[in-house]
């Protein structure tokens, strides 16, 4: 039986982007792997979802140089209730960058900065203008 949860938040409105959170859900979920794994969309995930998992990794678009509105309704809504109980959680992020992904990148380095999670990897910044997603993207995280 699973003892760790990865939680993975997700905006995925497209099919590609649909297509990215899933393939970071089976990759996670791989039968090697024994952890509990959870997909929620950021609309979905509220802090105490946060609050039961022991790694996060964030799935987020690129729009207009900044992170989804969704991805930051998530942070405006979790950010103070999981501030305390959250410190030094494992974090991995990746954007589908419609730009270049670094004013994404730079905005959640403050934020998750704020909440003091540990970066396990660089943030993986897909530029997809008139490229195809990867039909698989391989997840690897460490527990610490």
């Amino acid at each position: 039986m699973a003892s760790k949860t990865l939680l993975i938040v997700a905006h995925a409105p497209s099919p590609n982007t649909k297509k990215l959170a899933q393939a970071a859900y089976d990759g996670a979920n791989h039968p090697d792997i024994d952890i509990n794994v959870i997909l929620k969309s950021p609309q979905d995930t509220q802090p105490q979802d946060v609050l039961a998992a022991d790694a996060l990794l964030l799935g987020t678009t690129e729009n207009l140089a900044y992170m989804a509105g969704l991805t930051k309704d998530f942070f405006d809504r979790c950010y103070y209730p999981v501030l305390e109980g959250k410190q030094g959680m494992p974090f991995a992020l990746y954007i589908r960058a419609g730009q270049d992904g670094t004013g994404t990148h730079r905005a959640m380095q403050t934020i998750t900065t704020g909440l003091r999670w540990s970066w396990i990897q660089e943030a993986l910044i897909w530029h997809v203008i008139g490229k195809r997603i990867p039909e698989q993207v391989k997840i690897s995280m460490t527990w610490r």
